[in-house]
C-alpha cells in the first residue's frame, strides 16, 4: 500500500474526523467515496467506509489506536483486499490476510481477492450433497452422518468439547483427503487459547493443510466482526481451483455480539436482544457459500462448513442459536450434563439433527443408524423407569445394560482414531449380546483390542469380510458365524 501522501496526491481528497466512537469515526470530506473503500490515516492507520448519511462518511477503525478529532485521511481508491494462495496453507494470518505467524516454507501469493463473498446461484452450478464426510467421531458417523458440502452447526455451552470434536475431524480428513484444505477461523478468542490450540495442531503435523483465521478478543470490533468473511472467501478462492474446502467457524456468537456493538455504535436501531434487524442476512450470507459444486469440466467440489453456537445452560431457544440452525442442514448438540457425567465426546444423538447427510450413507450404515435411534429412546424411557425404585424386569434390564454398552461404544479420546470394519465388528458383538460373554472386559479395552489385531494382515481379511455386508440382518449373522474369532481377539 502506498504512503497517505501518494494517496492524497493521486486522488486529490481528504477528510477530516469530527467526532470518535470508540472504534468509529465520523468523518467530513471524501465527496467521492464509496461504500467498502480502504482509507488511509495520516498517522498510518487504515479504516473501512462503513456508512455513508449525506455530508457524513462513517469510518470503521482496524486498530485499537486512538484517532483524535482533528485527524485526516484520504481515499485509497481501493477495496479490502487479501492475498490468497496455496503458500497460505500452514500459516496463520488475521483477517486482513496479514501474516501472524507464517509456516517454514512462507512465501507471499501473488494473487488478491476481494474480502467481498461471491453470490452463488442457488440452483446453477450446486450439485446434490453425494458423498459422506467423515469426522472420525464414532457417535458422530453412525448416528448424525454428514455429507460433503454440508452446514452443520455445532451448539453447546462453553469447555464441553467442541473444539476436541474438531481436533478429531481434521485428524480424520487428514488421511482421508490430504489435498483438502481446512480453514479454522478464530473470532475474538483469547490469546492464550489462540496459541495453545495452533500448537496442538502443529505439534501433531496437522497444520501443514490448515489456515488459521485469527482475532483475539484484543483486536477491534471491525476486526472481529471481518474475520469469518475473511475465512470463506478463502474457501471460495480454493473452491474455484477444484479443491474441497472445510471450514469453521469459532464461534457466530460472539460475532453476533461484536457485529451488535458496530450497528449499536453506528446508530441502527436495536431489534430482538438489541441485535440489529440484518443479523440474520449476514450470517444467512456467510453460510449460503457453503455446498457441493460443479466445476467447468464437470467435477465436484465442496465446502463444508462448521458454525459454532455457543449457548448458556444447553438452552437452545436464544435468538443468535435459533437463527443459525434455521440456516444450517442440522446440528450436533454436546449435553453439558453429559459432559460433566464423564461422556466423551458429550453429544447427545437424540437431540441431533442432520438432514441431508444420512443420503450419503450406505444402505448398511443407514440401517443400524435407524435401529440404535429406536433402541436409544427406547432406553431413555427404560432409566427414566428405573429411577422409581421398582423391581426391574429381565427385558428393562437387558435394555439397560445393551444401552450403557453402546454409550461405552460411543465414548472415545480425541486422540484415538478407530477403523470404520473395528466399529461395525464392535457393534454387532454389542447387538447380539455376545459381549456379554467376556467377564472383566471393557467395551474401550475391546475397542483398543480390535483395532491392534485389524492392523495385523492376516486379520485383515476376517474383518473386511464380515463387514463387507449390504444390510444389517447380513453383518450380524457373519459376525455370529465367527463370534468366537472376534471375542478371542478382544482378550487378546
Amino acid at each position: 500500500m502506498d504512503t497517505y501522501q501518494s494517496y492524497l496526491e493521486s486522488l486529490k481528497e481528504y477528510g477530516v474526523v469530527t467526532n470518535v466512537h470508540n472504534h468509529m469515526v465520523n468523518v467530513d470530506g471524501l465527496p467521492s467515496v464509496r461504500i467498502g473503500e480502504l482509507v488511509l490515516f495520516e498517522a498510518g492507520e487504515l479504516g473501512y467506509v462503513f456508512r455513508i448519511e449525506r455530508t457524513i462518511v462513517k469510518v470503521l477503525l482496524f486498530s485499537q489506536t486512538h484517532i483524535r478529532v482533528g485527524s485526516k485521511l484520504v481515499r485509497t481508491g481501493k477495496a479490502l483486499s487479501i492475498a490468497v494462495g496455496e503458500e497460505l496453507k500452514g500459516s496463520v494470518i488475521d483477517p486482513l490476510g496479514r501474516i501472524v505467524s507464517p509456516s517454514a516454507t512462507f512465501r507471499k501469493p501473488s494473487t488478491i481477492r476481494e474480502v467481498v463473498l461471491e453470490p452463488i446461484p442457488l440452483l446453477d452450478k450446486r450439485e446434490r450433497i453425494n458423498k459422506p464426510f467423515t469426522t472420525g467421531v464414532t457417535i458422530v458417523d453412525f448416528m448424525v452422518p454428514l455429507g460433503k458440502g454440508q452446514k452443520e452447526v455445532i451448539v453447546g455451552d462453553r469447555k464441553v468439547g467442541k473444539s476436541s470434536f474438531f481436533f478429531t475431524t481434521v485428524k480424520t480428513q487428514a488421511k482421508e483427503n490430504p489435498s483438502q484444505v481446512i480453514i479454522y477461523a478464530l473470532i475474538g478468542k483469547n490469546k492464550s487459547d489462540v496459541k495453545r490450540l495452533i500448537e496442538k495442531y502443529r505439534t501433531e503435523h496437522l497444520a501443514g493443510n490448515m489456515i488459521f483465521v485469527v482475532s483475539t478478543s484484543e483486536d477491534s470490533p471491525s476486526l472481529i466482526a471481518l474475520t469469518p468473511t475473511t475465512a470463506m472467501v478463502i474457501a471460495q478462492y480454493f473452491r474455484g481451483r477444484g479443491i474441497d474446502t472445510v471450514v469453521m467457524l469459532d464461534d457466530l456468537t460472539t460475532h453476533a455480539k461484536y457485529y451488535r456493538e458496530i450497528m449499536l455504535t453506528g446508530g441502527e436501531f436495536p431489534g430482538r436482544d438489541s441485535y440489529s434487524g440484518d443479523t440474520f442476512f449476514v450470517h444467512a450470507r456467510l453460510l449460503e457459500s457453503a455446498g457441493n459444486y460443479l466445476t467447468a469440466d464437470g467435477k465436484e467440489v465442496s465446502i463444508t462448513c462448521f458454525p459454532v453456537v455457543e449457548i448458556i445452560e444447553g438452552d437452545l431457544t436464544g435468538y443468535i442459536c435459533t437463527n443459525i440452525m434455521s440456516m444450517t442442514d442440522g446440528h450436533i448438540f454436546f449435553d453439558s450434563n453429559a459432559y460433566f457425567n464423564g461422556r466423551r465426546p458429550a453429544i447427545e444423538p437424540l437431540l441431533s439433527v442432520t438432514r441431508v447427510g444420512k443420503q450419503t450413507q450406505s444402505p448398511l450404515k443407514r440401517e443400524i443408524n435407524h435401529e440404535i435411534s429406536i433402541f436409544l429412546s427406547e432406553y431413555e424411557r427404560s432409566l427414566n423407569y428405573s429411577h422409581f425404585g421398582a423391581e426391574l424386569s429381565q427385558s428393562i434390564k437387558d435394555i439397560l445394560k445393551r444401552g450403557e454398552h453402546l454409550y461405552k461404544f460411543f465414548d472415545q479420546n480425541y486422540l484415538e482414531l478407530f477403523p470404520d470394519a473395528v466399529q461395525l465388528v464392535l457393534f454387532a458383538l454389542i447387538w447380539l449380546k455376545a459381549i456379554d460373554k467376556i467377564p472383566d472386559v471393557s467395551i474401550a479395552g475391546c475397542k483398543k483390542k480390535l483395532t491392534e489385531e485389524y492392523d495385523k494382515p492376516n486379520n485383515k481379511p476376517l474383518f473386511d469380510n464380515a463387514t463387507s455386508s449390504k444390510t444389517l440382518s447380513e453383518l450380524l449373522t457373519k459376525i455370529s458365524q465367527k463370534e468366537q474369532e472376534f471375542l478371542a481377539l478382544c482378550k487378546a
